[in-house]
């Protein structure tokens, strides 16, 4: 049992005092919920007698979230396109590997483009999973224009009637102007060929507040339409991703525990929740 689940034990029948509210507070703070988040929590949580505490806040969580379908978007008319995006060290590169040997798993090909042009070791890194799934991967030379990448990886993959084209992309953002720039171009030229099904944000689930101004800035540049949650295997708190969710409207599409090519799971709120308060 976690702190928040210990915190809950303590209530069956007893009016939750101010104390304990400052130490719920806190907790969900410590757990990455964020303070305004904690607040709204923490207003339901002063409202309810102690036999009800533990249902009152998950409720008020899952009705505070993203009512939008969760399952990935593939369009069985067409090939369906994947845009992953991210800050550089949140594990996108292992996540496209993870999300491509899941489609290849289920039966439908996939072609992976290594967009991530101005980093070798990425390129070098997704390489080396496409290798390992057995599925092909249009890469450029280094430093190439991320964008003319991505429009040679779509035409390869129509032209190999693909049913999945996964693009990774860079995630520098210290000129969040010219990655604004770099992911739009993409975006244009890709469309010249294929539509784009989904924008997938991937956030790092130990960044803490940080990532919900990540996922803000991509969600400025494109309009990301899902978010992958990593790393939640390690120090990670976990209220990070209902948090980022909360303040963006953008469901929480997946969840990543490990470094596997299996360790990727549909996130689920009400598993996820149960977790998180036991």
């Amino acid at each position: 049992m976690g702190k928040l689940g210990d915190f809950f034990a303590k209530f069956t029948r007893t009016k939750i005092s101010p104390e304990e509210l400052s130490t719920f507070r806190e907790l969900l703070i410590d757990a990455d919920f964020g303070r305004a988040y904690a607040d709204q929590i923490l207003e339901i949580a002063s409202k309810s007698d102690g036999s009800d505490l533990q249902e009152r806040i998950i409720t008020s969580i899952k009705n505070s979230l993203s009512h939008t379908p969760r399952s990935l978007n593939f369009n069985p008319q067409r090939m369906t396109t994947f845009l992953i995006t991210g800050v550089n060290g949140t594990g996108k590169t292992t996540t496209v590997a993870k999300i491509a040997n899941q489609i290849k798993q289920s039966g439908r090909s996939v072609t992976l483009a290594a967009c991530d042009t101005f980093r070798a070791a990425a390129v070098d890194q997704l390489s080396t999973w496409a290798n390992r799934i057995g599925v092909p991967i249009v890469v450029g030379k280094e430093n190439a224009d991320p964008a003319s990448v991505a429009f040679s990886a779509a035409e390869k993959a129509l032209e190999n009637k693909s049913d999945v084209l996964i693009i990774d992309t860079a995630g520098r953002l210290h000129n969040k102007e010219n990655l604004m720039q770099e992911l739009g171009k993409i975006e244009r030229v890709v469309y010249k060929v294929s539509p784009i099904d989904e924008k997938l944000f991937v956030l790092d689930g130990t960044t803490g507040q940080n990532g919900i101004e990540q996922a803000k800035v991509f969600h400025e540049a494109i309009g990301i339409s899902g978010i992958v949650v990593t790393k939640l295997d390690g120090s990670a708190s976990g209220g990070i991703a209902l948090a980022v969710e909360r303040e963006l409207q953008v469901p929480v599409k997946l969840i990543g525990f490990g470094e596997g090519l299996a360790d990727l799971a549909d996130f689920q709120p009400d598993s996820y929740l149960k977790n998180l308060f036991t």
